[in-house]
């Protein structure tokens, strides 16, 4: 599943990015396989949205969050 996919104070784990032009942006802001996300925003018009990650928030469009692989903490 990717990040986009997941619902409004939802929380999940990175498993891989794959290859997006802004992967390497992602990285830098530290979307890395392992960390916990939380979507803690979702604009009116569902896009952007905005994920609590490493206590920082960061709005990420939708189009460049199907690049961030996640699952359900449970899984």
């Amino acid at each position: 599943m990717s990040l986009d996919q997941i619902k409004l104070n939802e929380e999940v784990v990175i498993t891989e990015l794959l290859s997006h032009p802004m992967r390497r942006r992602l990285l830098d802001l530290g979307f890395i396989p392992g960390e916990e996300v939380k979507c803690v925003l979702i604009s009116p018009f569902h896009d952007p949205k905005a994920y609590l990650i490493n206590g920082g928030m960061i709005a990420l469009r939708n189009t460049d969050a199907r690049g961030v692989m996640v699952k359900y903490e449970r899984d």
